[in-house]
C-alpha cells in the first residue's frame, strides 16, 4: 500500500489535471509509441508555441480525471502509452498540429480520441475537425469577403460618376 505523502501528491496531480480539463475548449489523446525524441521535442515546441498544454500522463490518473465527465468512449482508450494535449484558448489547434504529426510521422503517433466544448470525438472525429479551417483563416476569408464587396461598390460608383460626367 502506498504511503500517505504518495497517496496526497497523486490526489493533488488528479486535481490539477481536473481543474486543466475543465477549464479547457478541447484536448486530444494520443498515443506516442514509437517516436524519437528529436520528433517529440519538435512537436512540443509546436505546441508551446500554439498555447497548448502536453503532457505525458498514467491512464490512471487521467481517468480518475475523467471521472464523472461523461467521456466513456474517451475512457475506453487509455490503453498503452498515453498523452494529452489540453487547448485553452482555440479548439482547433490542438486537432491541427497533433493529426499533422501522426499523418508525417506513419502509425508511430496515433490519435486515440479527443473532446470538444464537453463533447467526446473519437479519432476520425478529431481528424474531420483539425481539416477545418482555424480562427486566423476564418478572419482573413471574412476580410477577403468584405473587402471585395467595398471594393466592388467602390468601382461601381466610380463607373457611375465617370458617366455622369460624360453626360454633362
Amino acid at each position: 500500500m502506498p504511503s500517505q505523502k504518495i497517496l496526497s501528491e497523486k490526489q493533488a496531480y488528479v486535481e490539477a489535471l481536473k481543474a486543466k480539463l475543465d477549464s479547457s475548449v478541447a484536448g486530444v489523446v494520443v498515443d506516442y509509441k514509437g517516436i524519437s525524441v528529436a520528433n517529440d521535442t519538435k512537436l512540443r515546441r509546436a505546441l508551446r508555441e500554439a498555447n497548448v498544454e502536453y503532457a505525458v500522463v498514467k491512464n490512471t490518473m487521467l481517468r480518475l480525471a475523467l471521472e464523472g465527465k461523461g467521456y466513456t468512449e474517451l475512457e475506453k482508450t487509455l490503453e498503452g502509452t498515453t498523452a494529452i494535449a489540453i487547448s485553452h484558448e482555440d479548439p482547433l489547434v490542438a486537432a491541427k498540429i497533433l493529426c499533422k504529426y501522426a499523418e508525417e510521422s506513419k502509425g508511430a503517433f496515433t490519435v486515440k480520441a479527443g473532446y470538444m466544448d464537453g463533447a467526446e470525438m473519437s479519432a476520425a472525429e478529431v481528424e474531420a475537425i483539425a481539416k477545418l479551417p482555424g480562427k486566423q483563416e476564418l478572419l482573413s476569408m471574412l476580410c477577403s469577403a468584405l473587402q471585395g464587396n467595398i471594393r466592388g461598390l467602390a468601382v461601381a460608383l466610380n463607373a457611375i460618376a465617370e458617366k455622369s460626367e460624360e453626360v454633362a
